[in-house]
């Protein structure tokens, strides 16, 4: 039995291998070459339209590059704000590069309409969602370009002032006097009034304060005069006036103007205020404030 049944294997096996080769002797290698033949006008284009679009990218890029360097020296020539600079020079690349690729689709056979279609969509939902930002991130390009201010200026706007600290792309920083630090959002700085107090190198000083009409005017003003004109820190070639700004209920109120340099401006505020009370307390000129008299009287 069991010499039979491999003799049945041997049959089996043999008959199998007949099979075989029959089935490769009609394979005939002209079949392979005539599948060959057929697939080579589309290798071929495939082929050419590979080549053409690492063309185009490799040129697109090294484009960009160029771009990129061109306006890096352009912008430091105009002394732009560094923030400013990298995000343009970031943009342009990054445009160039986009074009390069949409090209480079193109060559490939895929539809660029389809990928600005996905973008703009895409674009589209993250602008919705970040709407308030954009906005900041607007006004810090229109704030870093028109430059109504500049790091280390002092400003107000609305309740806040303080000395600018940081210029961002989306929020400013101030710092106050005593220190605290402000951020401010700028949409809210692009779109809103604001005072650049140290902008211009030199600031008219105003002084006034009310003497009493018992008083000697012309010796009131002849001494405002004299203080302004002796201290050190007001400019000498700029006009200097003093003058008789309104006649009050209790006071006949005078006033001075002279020009100081701006980071000069609150020390010799200060220190003129107090030379002026000084001053008019020696001369025996009155400085009226407001007062109540009370009158008792008595029952008898």
């Amino acid at each position: 039995m069991i010499i039979w049944h491999e003799a049945q294997t041997t049959e089996e096996t043999l008959e199998l291998a007949q099979e075989v080769y029959q089935d490769l002797e009609q394979l005939r290698p002209n079949m392979v070459f005539d599948t060959l033949k057929s697939w080579l006008p589309g290798l071929t284009r495939l082929g050419y339209r590979i080549l053409m679009a690492a063309l185009i990218l490799l040129i697109g890029f090294r484009v960009a590059g160029m771009v990129r360097k061109m306006l890096e020296k352009s912008f430091t020539r105009m002394e732009m704000e560094i923030s400013l600079k990298k995000f343009l020079l970031s943009m342009v690349y990054a445009m160039v590069c986009g074009l390069s690729i949409f090209i480079a689709a193109d060559k490939l056979g895929i539809s660029s309409a389809s990928i600005i279609a996905i973008l703009g969509s895409a674009g589209l939902a993250i602008s919705l969602s970040m709407q308030n930002m954009l906005g900041n991130f607007a006004g810090g390009v229109i704030i870093l370009l028109m430059k109504p201010f500049k790091v280390g200026d002092y400003i107000v706007c609305g309740q806040e002032e303080g000395t600018v600290a940081a210029i961002g792309l989306v929020y400013t920083t101030l710092n106050t006097m005593d220190n605290k630090q402000i951020v401010l959002p700028n949409g809210n700085l692009s779109n809103t009034s604001l005072t650049n107090v140290t902008a211009q190198e030199k600031r008219r000083l105003e002084l006034k304060v009310g003497i009493s009409y018992q008083s000697d005017l012309k010796k009131a003003k002849d001494i405002l005069y004299g203080l302004f004109e002796e201290h050190p820190l007001i400019i000498k070639d700029q006009d200097l006036i003093v003058f008789v700004d309104q006649l009050g209920e209790s006071s006949v109120v005078i006033g001075a103007r002279g020009w100081v340099e701006t980071g000069n401006y609150w020390s010799v505020k200060w220190e003129l205020t107090e030379k002026v009370k000084l001053a008019f307390d020696e001369a025996g000129i009155k400085i009226p404030f407001r007062q109540m008299d009370v009158n008792v009287k008595s029952k008898e």
